[in-house]
C-alpha cells in the first residue's frame, strides 16, 4: 500500500491508507491482540479504570484487520476487561504496520489520554524512519509538534542517513527539497526550450506545472522593470527612432508558435510608448492574457461547465472577431502612417 501523509487517515481515501469501516462489529476480547502503542511508558491503568468505572458508553476501538492490533483504544480494551465484558464493538482499518503506527499517534494526538513530549518525539523519529520522504509538516500534523520542532527532530535523526531530493507534502504530492536550486532549473529549461509546454518542463525539472508557471510569471515581471532612456540623445530623435523599431517589429515578427508569441510580448512590454500611457497598460494586460500557452487554453477550455459552454463559445468567437476587427484597424493605421 503506497502511503500518503494525509491528516485523518482514517477517513476514506483514494490513495493512501484505508478507511475505517462504516459498519460495527462485536468481537471478543480475546481475539483481540496488544497494540504497537507509541505509549514509551505503556497503558495508565489509572486512565483505564476511571473509563471502567464510568457509566457512559465506550466508543468502538480501532482494529487492524490484518493483524488484529488495536491501533486506537487500549485504555478501552482494559477497561472493557475490568468491566467483566466479553466483547467489545470494533471498527476496523485495512493497513501494514508502519501505517497502522502513524494511524495509533494520529489518534492519540487528537483525543484521549494525550502523548507527552518525549513520547512524540520518539513517535517522530520512528515516522521519520518509515518515511523519511514525507514532509516536516505532514509529520508535524500527525505527531502533533510544530514543524520546526520536526525539522530539528529530522537533522538530528537523519544526520548519516542518504540525503531525500523530495519531499511529499501534507496533500501528496512531492517537492522538491531545494526550492530555490529547482526555481534556477525550470528557468534555465524556460530560456533554452521555449517551445515546450509547462508540463514538459514541469517533468524534466521533477516540479508541478504550477511552479513552472510561477516561474515564468516572475521572469516576465522581472522583464517589465523600467528600462532608462539613453542619455546625450535627443528625445525627439529617440522618438522617431523608437517609432521606426516598432514599425520594422511590426513587420518582421509573424509569430507562430508559443516562442514567438513570448518573445513578442516582452518586446511589447519593454516599449515605453505603451508602458507609460494608460492605453498602452490596457493593451498589455489585454495581450498577456490571450497570450496563454496552448497546455492552459486545453486546461480552462476542458474546466467548462457543460451548461455553459455554449454560451461560452459565442462570446469566444464574438471576442476573436473583436480583435479581428482591431488587427484590421491597428494595419490600416501603420499603412497610413508610412504612406504619410
Amino acid at each position: 500500500m503506497n502511503a500518503q501523509p494525509v491528516v485523518g487517515v482514517a477517513e476514506k481515501s483514494d490513495g493512501g491508507r484505508s478507511a475505517a469501516s462504516a459498519v460495527l462489529t462485536r468481537l471478543p476480547l480475546t481475539d483481540i491482540v496488544q497494540p504497537d502503542s507509541p505509549r514509551l511508558s505503556g497503558l495508565n491503568d489509572e486512565h483505564a479504570r476511571l473509563l471502567a468505572n464510568s457509566d457512559v458508553a465506550l466508543p468502538p476501538i480501532l482494529v487492524n484487520r490484518r493483524t488484529m492490533r488495536v491501533v486506537d483504544g487500549a485504555h478501552r480494551l482494559v477497561a472493557a476487561k475490568l468491566r467483566g465484558q466479553e466483547s467489545i464493538d470494533v471498527d476496523f482499518c485495512d493497513c501494514d504496520n508502519d501505517e497502522a503506527f502513524v494511524l495509533a499517534v494520529e489518534k492519540n494526538v487528537t483525543h484521549g489520554l494525550p502523548l507527552s513530549r518525549a513520547e512524540r518525539t520518539a513517535a517522530t523519529e520512528r515516522i521519520l524512519d518509515a518515511y523519511p520522504e514525507w514532509s516536516d509538516r505532514a509529520i508535524a500534523a500527525v505527531v502533533g509538534l510544530s514543524h520546526k520542532t520536526v525539522g530539528s527532530i529530522r537533522r538530528r535523526f537523519s544526520k548519516d542517513s542518504e540525503p531525500i531530493t523530495h519531499r511529499r507534502g501534507r496533500d501528496g504530492r512531492l517537492r522538491p527539497v531545494n526550492g530555490a536550486a529547482a526555481r534556477a532549473r525550470v528557468s534555465s529549461l524556460l530560456a533554452d526550450r521555449q517551445g515546450a509546454s509547462l508540463r514538459e518542463i514541469a517533468r524534466e525539472a521533477g516540479v508541478s506545472p504550477d511552479t513552472v508557471r510561477n516561474v515564468r510569471d516572475d521572469s516576465r515581471r522581472a522583464e517589465a522593470v523600467t528600462v532608462p532612456e539613453p542619455r546625450g540623445v535627443p528625445r525627439v530623435d529617440r522618438e522617431r527612432s523608437e517609432a521606426s523599431r516598432r514599425a520594422s517589429a511590426c513587420v518582421r515578427i509573424q509569430p507562430s508558435g508559443p516562442a514567438d508569441r513570448s518573445a513578442l510580448m516582452r518586446s511589447l512590454r519593454n516599449d515605453p510608448s505603451l508602458r507609460f500611457s494608460e492605453s498602452g497598460r490596457v493593451l498589455l494586460r489585454l495581450l498577456d492574457v490571450y497570450a496563454l500557452d496552448p497546455d492552459d487554453w486545453v486546461r480552462i477550455s476542458g474546466d467548462v461547465p457543460a451548461h455553459r459552454a455554449a454560451d461560452i463559445a459565442q462570446l469566444a468567437r464574438e471576442c476573436g472577431q473583436i480583435w479581428q476587427n482591431f488587427a484590421t484597424a491597428v494595419e490600416q493605421r501603420q499603412g497610413d502612417a508610412v504612406k504619410a
